[in-house]
């Protein structure tokens, strides 16, 4: 069966010369929910941008290896299709809500891919109560609280229809009650979803595994929980669970 994601002895470096991923391998299968941990510097952010080539495209000597996406390659090529496929989720919501209302930004990317009319309104609207902000399709976005700005950047994902979401620290800015609203609805998907975060507990709820990625090379792999157990591991790579939190025996 064809992987989600399927990466191959991925090296890359920054213009300036310096290494960033270092002979990553990794596939993540159709429908999984796979954490991304690590410390700072590791690669995380790096590696997701590879993914529907905002690096790594046009630039020679900057990658070596190979990435695909639901069986297609990653390439100035196919970076059209594959950009659709791979919907990407920004720390800071502000990077991806900048339209008057909301409507124009969800609207945004699907009238780029040529929807016009019902059809436009329709991906809006379904986009908008998939996340639960239907009633603030007229909003400015800058009077939205951060989580619901949160919500209306997911929605501007899924109204591109993409097979994969990619979310960089979605729990990051968020209150406990904005937390709960964007788990529910990333459960309620069915996508398969790769989080970056350093928020440990959510990474548990959300998702059955978890890859640790250090110096930008691939350090453990596994089943989330334990990987979330093993205090050795998660020292050796500056990663720390919170006061009080002790991951259950069983997901």
């Amino acid at each position: 069966m064809t992987a989600a994601i399927e990466i191959e002895n991925l090296s890359s470096a920054y213009p300036d010369g310096t290494h960033v991923l270092d002979g990553v391998s990794l596939r993540i299968e159709r429908g999984e929910r796979v954490a991304l941990l690590g410390p700072n510097g590791a690669g995380k952010t790096s590696l997701a941008l590879h993914l529907n080539g905002i690096l790594g495209i046009g630039r020679e000597g900057l990658r070596t290896g190979r990435v695909s996406v639901e069986g297609i390659e990653v390439s100035t090529r196919t970076a059209a299709e594959v950009r659709r496929r791979v919907g990407m989720v920004f720390q800071d919501p502000d990077d991806q809500l900048f339209m008057p209302r909301v409507r124009d930004d969800v609207s945004f990317g699907p009238a780029n891919l040529g929807l016009r009319d019902e059809a436009l309104d329709e991906r809006v609207r379904d986009a908008l109560a998939d996340v639960n902000m239907s009633d603030h399709i007229d909003r400015a976005p800058h009077r939205l609280s951060f989580g619901q700005k949160r919500r209306v950047a997911v929605a501007t994902v899924l109204a591109m229809k993409p097979d994969i979401i990619v979310l960089d620290e979605p729990s990051t800015g968020l209150d406990p009650s904005s937390r709960r609203e964007l788990a529910d609805v990333l459960e309620s998907l069915d996508l398969t979803i790769l989080m970056i975060t350093h928020d440990l507990p959510y990474a548990a709820e959300m998702c059955h595994r978890a890859v640790i990625l250090d110096q930008g090379r691939v350090v453990a792999d596994g089943p989330i929980l334990d990987i979330l157990r093993d205090t050795e591991l998660l020292h050796a790579h500056r990663l720390e669970l919170p006061y009080g939190f002790s991951p259950p025996s069983a997901h």
